[in-house]
């Protein structure tokens, strides 16, 4: 053993008792002092802490890759390895000692707690386990216990989404590291990574952004256990064992304590625990843990330090020496001594091997750390081609060199990608490093350190970008602190709170965007809600006082504010009290919900009052008594339209006192419909049928057909659609309700039992050809019977002139489609037989068109009926045409009409039996369906129904 002249110290103890804040204390107390540390990440965190309290020229920084002197340095921090010999400082201290047990580095620590001595001090620093060892080693030594500032608790396992803030995450591997912080990213915002390999810039970077609360959370290898100091209160072990370059092994329970000790900075007590797969630890180890109890460490690893040069065998016997104590033991063959047996079996390396001198440089190129973990046969030829330059050039080739560097200076790609990079570089830094190596070695060291910062800042940008969510971790760190959000809401609805793009606020509701776990969307709802609110309220105002023009309803039964839904229609308690629901959220408050729902409310009553306004001030008169009252009741609950044949006996039942107590209301009494006109404008038909659908409780709401349309494609739609949108469905189309009620008046004149031909007057007013009026025509009871005969010609064909508005067309365009009736017609007072089946097809109502748009309509069903005419015959050639013969022939009371749906109407169940005469208006003779035989003229002492389109010709018959 050396001489030792100075004080020799063992400080010994657990974690977080301020050992290395001792060391720098009593080398700052000497004029010039060596400090070893086990990590590069650790090393430079010392330097920069000297560097701040004495400034860089008096500091030095020496690693494997990164050699910085000061202009006067006189502290010198370094890695173990790097700790230059026969300095001769005043003071040497080397870190966590204990490490001298370790398999792979342990014999470079053995070496400096045997070796390296300060002129003054020397402290050694680590595990209370190292006291047996080191007495028995260095027999000067004195040894001070220190002992754990804070309390360590084990509260054993527990879920990574349940893991509390300022919690590190222990993985062994990258994949498990890489695994975790994505996890974390999802549930909690984001994690920092820190793990050996590392570059100093990048570990710093991703601890300054934990240590700042950008992230909460930080996962890391075993890299943590050497001394980094870190704001931790709770550590957890995602497992419980480790690959270390050869097997899979469990971690000591030393080795464990070192990594959990972080939990708990000086005075703050810390926890820890295991998650994940990993199993949870046994008492003992849990004991052990928190009282600090292990059993001493007896064996250490060492390697003969005194070497032989003569030749490169000698050189290898010499490192493969026996220990000279038992508690030496040789670890296990390190990367060096493996590479020097490689190379020295490479026949182009032994011919180089003349000398001590030749012997002496392999041994410094194989001592080149793997840094890029490839294969031993790729660093074997990699150390091949380095020693050849060296041995032959007495220089590394600068071009090559150059193009090796050149080759890495990319900062594009994924992580995996710049980490290898980064590892390469690190080759390349250290052999820059070397002393005679390169040309211009201080050009290539600025170089080789100018690219690793870029690669570690890149690296840095990729692991942010990959594991953290900046803004679930920026709104979590203003949540944290209790800050006031600014929010920000641009004129798209989209939402920003501290700059950070949460979603949109469509009404009084917020939709977060982006989030991809619940966690996520808690943490975005959270600090949206808290921002917002006062919007939630400046809106509820704004909408409260809003004039109704700025609202509107959807076919669906959507209530709108502008282009932003804020509500819906549901059913009420009567079919026009409709009820409303608002769309607010819950954390907006009931005080804004309560404001948007009567506001909400009021606009719909409003809507309604004013769309039904006749039906409602029919349903409000008091005069209205009796049959007139119920009758109302009926028109009030089918929305102010009622097919005639669903109520043939009540109108019956109406004398005339009762039915001008409704035409006061506006109510006309058809031959096909009871309606009030008003109520066929666009506005009306488009809320009542929301208003039906709803009651119905209809998933999908129809929508109403476009305003002016005398005639539309009759579809497949629910039962009482075409009702309620104004129209009635015949044949393959519907015509609105008020244009048949004028056809009715054409039709009643005519000769249905002898038949009859469509007039002009007829298309005019329907606006449809000839072949669509005749299916018209079949769909409302009538016979209709094609024939061709030759056309005649006149000298000049008078042109029919069309239909035109009166002169002062009146504002209500379905008063205008529907002529004002005397106080008492036929088609009131009396009841004509098969009424009933005439009028029994129900359509759904829909806008009616004004006076011009019904001109304009029939002027378009008359072009059309022109350019659909047959074009001139040939000359030589008879010219033809195609008539109808239409003919009363309802359908039997028990098969009526079908309604839309399919439901029949009539109450009468079919007669049996065989029908009886021949059929009118069949020119095969053939009988009515239902075996129900109808007469042209009803027999003597039969009441006439005043509505059938014969009553008035057989009056005349009769007298």
């Amino acid at each position: 053993m050396t001489g030792e002249p100075g004080r020799i110290t063992a400080v010994l103890g657990p974690t977080n008792t301020g050992k290395t804040h001792y060391a720098i204390e009593r080398m700052l107390a000497h004029r010039t002092g060596i400090i070893g540390l086990p990590l590069r990440l650790l090393a430079r965190e010392v330097y920069d802490r000297i560097v701040a309290l004495r400034g860089p020229a008096a500091c030095a920084l020496v690693t494997g890759e990164e050699r910085i002197v000061g202009a006067r340095a006189t502290w010198w921090v370094c890695t173990v390895e790097a700790m230059p010999q026969g300095m001769g400082t005043d003071f040497v201290a080397i870190d966590e000692i204990q490490l001298c047990a370790d398999p792979d580095r342990g014999h470079v620590f053995t070496d400096r707690l045997l070796n390296m001595r300060g002129l003054h001090e020397t402290l050694f620093m680590g595990s209370d386990t190292m006291r047996p060892a080191i007495a028995h080693l260095v027999p000067r030594a004195q040894f001070a216990r220190r002992e754990r500032f804070s309390d360590l608790t084990y509260t054993g396992p527990k879920k990574i989404s349940r893991m509390p803030g300022r919690t590190a995450i222990v993985g062994f591997s990258v994949e498990n590291v890489y695994t975790i912080a994505e996890l974390l990213r999802r549930q909690k915002g984001g994690a920092a990574v820190v793990m050996g390999a590392l570059s100093p810039r990048t570990r710093n970077a991703q601890v300054e952004m934990y240590q700042n609360g950008d992230v909460d959370y930080l996962v890391a290898t075993d890299a943590i256990g050497m001394g980094l100091n870190l704001d931790i209160k709770h550590v957890a072990f995602s497992a419980t064992a480790k690959f270390d370059g050869r097997r899979i092994r469990p971690l000591m329970p030393h080795e464990l304590a070192q990594i959990a000790g972080r939990a708990g900075r000086y005075m703050q007590p810390g926890t820890f625990g295991v998650t994940g797969e990993a199993s949870p630890l046994d008492e003992d180890i849990v004991d052990a843990i928190q009282n600090h109890r292990f059993k001493p460490i007896d064996r250490l690893s060492w390697r003969n330090d005194r070497l032989d040069f003569g030749t490169p065998d000698a050189l290898i016997a010499s490192l493969e020496a026996p220990s000279p104590e038992r508690s030496l033991t040789r670890g296990r063959e390190a990367d060096d001594l493996s590479a020097l047996k490689t190379l020295n079996a490479l026949e182009a390396v032994a011919v180089r091997l003349r000398d001590a001198r030749d012997t002496r440089l392999l041994w410094d190129v194989c001592r080149i750390p793997d840094f890029q973990g490839i294969s031993h046969a790729e660093h074997a030829n990699l150390l091949q081609r380095i020693f050849a330059f060296l041995h032959d050039d007495g220089r590394v080739d600068t071009d090559w060199f150059a193009r090796q560097v050149k080759r890495i200076d990319k900062t594009h790609g994924d992580i995996d990608a710049l980490s290898k990079r980064l590892a390469y570089i690190r080759t390349w830094t250290y052999v820059a490093q070397r002393k005679g190596w390169v040309d211009d070695a201080a050009h290539w060291r600025e170089a080789t350190r100018a690219v690793e910062d870029r690669l570690s800042d890149a690296l840095h940008q990729a692991l942010t970008n990959r594991f953290v969510d900046r803004r679930t971790s920026v709104l979590l760190r203003r949540l944290k602190m209790k800050e006031g959000l600014l929010a920000e809401i641009d004129d798209k609805g989209q939402v920003r709170v501290e700059g950070e793009v949460l979603g949109r606020l469509e009404g009084f509701r917020f939709h977060q965007t982006g989030t991809t776990s619940p966690d996520e969307a808690k943490t975005v709802r959270q600090a949206a809600t808290q921002a917002l609110r006062p919007e939630f309220h400046l809106r509820a105002d704004r909408f409260y006082n809003a004039p109704d023009t700025e609202m509107d309803f959807t076919e669906q039964g959507g209530l709108m504010w502008g282009d932003q839904a804020v509500g819906k229609l549901v059913k009420g308690s009567e079919p026009l009290k409709p009820a409303v629901e608002p769309f607010v959220d819950e954390d907006a408050g009931p005080e804004v919900q309560q404001k948007v729902a009567r506001r909400l409310q009021h606009f719909v009553d409003r809507k309604v009052n004013a769309a039904f306004e006749p039906l409602l001030g029919m349903a409000k008169d008091e005069a209205l008594t009796g049959l007139a009252r119920g009758f109302a009741f009926r028109l009030m609950e089918s929305f102010g339209i009622l097919p005639r044949g669903d109520v043939a006996q009540e109108v019956r039942d109406l004398d005339q006192d009762a039915r001008g107590q409704l035409r006061r209301h506006g109510v006309r009494f058809g031959q096909f419909t009871i309606f009030q006109p008003l109520l066929l404008k666009p506005a009306p038909t488009r809320l009542r049928l929301v208003l039906w659908a709803l009651d119905r409780g209809l998933d999908e709401f129809p929508e109403a057909p476009p305003p002016g349309l005398v005639t539309l494609p009759a579809t497949e739609m629910p039962a009482g659609y075409y009702a309620m949108a104004g129209y009635r469905a015949a044949g393959a189309r519907a015509i609105r309700i008020d244009m048949l009620e004028r056809l009715a008046d054409l039709l009643r004149p005519a000769d249905s039992r002898a038949g009859f031909e469509a007039t002009p007057d007829m298309l005019s007013i329907t606006g449809m050809t000839l072949e669509q009026f005749a299916d018209l025509m079949g769909g409302l009871g009538y016979n209709a019977e094609r024939a061709e005969r030759p056309k005649v010609r006149a000298a000049e064909p008078p042109k029919k002139a069309l239909p035109a508005a009166p002169e002062e067309a009146p504002t209500d365009m379905a008063a205008d489609a529907a002529p004002s009736e005397p106080a008492e017609t036929p088609s009131e007072t009396h009841d004509a037989p098969g009424e009933e089946k005439l009028a029994d097809r129900s359509g759904t109502e829909a806008p009616a068109g004004s006076a011009e748009e019904i001109a304009a309509s029939a002027a378009d069903a008359a072009r059309e009926v022109e350019a659909e005419a047959p074009p001139a015959a040939p000359e030589g050639e008879p010219e033809t045409e195609a008539f109808y013969t239409f003919t009363w022939a309802p359908k039997r009371q028990s098969r009526g009409p079908r309604r839309e749906g399919g439901e029949r109407q009539g109450n009468r169940p079919p007669r049996k039996g065989k029908p009886k005469g021949k059929a009118a208006g069949k020119p095969d003779g053939g009988k009515p369906r239902g075996g129900q035989t109808f007469e042209a003229k009803p027999k003597r002492g039969t009441k006439i129904d005043p509505d059938n389109p014969f009553a008035a010709l057989a009056a005349l018959k009769d007298k």
